[in-house]
């Protein structure tokens, strides 16, 4: 098992679906924490000046269906999101749906691909899903470049709750574009 499988420090489990109600350190808490200049955190904007902001996952701190904060951690050079999941994102009763914790893991591989500087699309990614994640819950997650083979990039991630228990984790193949490939995408600014 790779050393950034180990656990790290976990905010107390927050369950409430509307914020201002959650217990403990909610998401702008984490952030502000984040951002001190003790914290071993650095915010980060792993796609700034990508797409036309219409992104799946928002980039907005009072969506109802997820709200993610991307951090560098570079002791181990690994990519930490904080993901709050909202009504937005039920799927069994009062639970996120799969494919919304499928597609924040994906996004994560995908940041700390970009972050690394690797400018790539995902080819495959599988997630095995260990523990449902309950509406109002803020999950960790850490991903990481795992192994680089020319264009091919392979990454792993993984989602714990606030005991550190794992919820999901996932491996990714992601292929780097090409000047072409990367030059069609809309507002794209390096």
């Amino acid at each position: 098992m790779p050393a950034w499988v180990g656990r790290m420090a976990i905010l107390k489990l927050n369950r409430s679906t509307k914020p201002h109600a959650r217990e403990g350190m909610g998401l702008k808490a984490f952030k502000m924490a984040a951002m001190s200049s003790d914290s071993p955190l650095t915010p980060l904007d792993p796609f700034k000046g990508i797409g036309s902001g219409g992104a799946w996952i928002p980039n907005n701190p009072h969506s109802e269906r997820l709200r993610v904060y991307h951090f560098h951690r570079a002791s181990d050079d690994t990519l930490v999101a904080r993901v709050w999941f909202g009504a937005g994102t039920e799927g069994p009763p009062g639970h996120a749906h799969g494919g919304s914790i499928a597609s924040v893991l994906d996004e994560a591989m995908g940041a700390a691909a970009w972050h690394a500087g690797h400018r790539v699309i995902a080819a495959r990614i599988t997630v095995d899903f260990r523990k449902m994640v309950p509406i109002g819950m803020t999950a960790t997650i850490e991903a990481r470049v795992e192994a680089i083979h020319g264009r091919k990039i392979h990454t792993r991630a993984r989602m714990t709750d606030a005991e550190g228990a794992l919820c999901a984790s996932s491996e990714g193949l992601f292929i780097v574009l090409k000047p072409e490939q990367l030059a069609r995408l809309t507002n794209f600014n390096e």
